[in-house]
């Protein structure tokens, strides 16, 4: 494996690669080696570098680095935040089990209290009766083994 393909691989592994590096027209990430258009927060912070420091406008910034505006002004408000680490992406997808409150978890402990031999699809068809919710089984699972857990 190449220098550049360890590089790409350990910024997907990151959660740091820029998917679209081809969108970077900024002179100095075609033309200095330095800057790299797949390091995501290298491509974000000298985005925002180029507006606050040099005094490029947002409209062409953006435009240079391959984001539009609204993009550019969350990774700024990010910046302000939290440095450095704000500009590194946040893991898609939910960040809790949303579907499963505390209601449907302790609905679920119950049938299982009730009946310990409950299946996990017996639990899917509960859930999906009693509360109108489609879920996977194994976030049932999930979900009765953190409340075991905390036991």
């Amino acid at each position: 494996m190449t220098r550049k393909n360890d590089k790409t691989e350990s910024l997907r592994r990151l959660g740091t690669l820029n998917r679209h590096p081809e969108r970077v027209s900024d002179p100095r990430f075609l033309s200095e080696p330095f800057f790299d258009p797949r390091d995501l927060v290298q491509v974000r912070y000298e985005m925002l570098r180029r507006v606050r420091r040099e005094g490029q406008s947002v409209s062409e910034s953006a435009q240079n680095f391959g984001v539009s505006r609204p993009t550019w002004y969350h990774a700024a408000s990010a910046f302000e935040e939290n440095g450095l680490a704000g500009l590194v992406p946040e893991r898609p997808g939910p960040r809790r089990a949303h579907k499963l409150d505390d209601i449907v978890i302790e609905a679920l402990v119950e049938a299982r209290r009730a009946a310990p031999a409950t299946t996990t699809a017996e639990l899917v068809v509960l859930v999906r009766r009693r509360f109108g919710i489609s879920v996977h089984r194994r976030s049932i699972e999930r979900a009765l083994g953190r409340v075991q857990k905390k036991r």
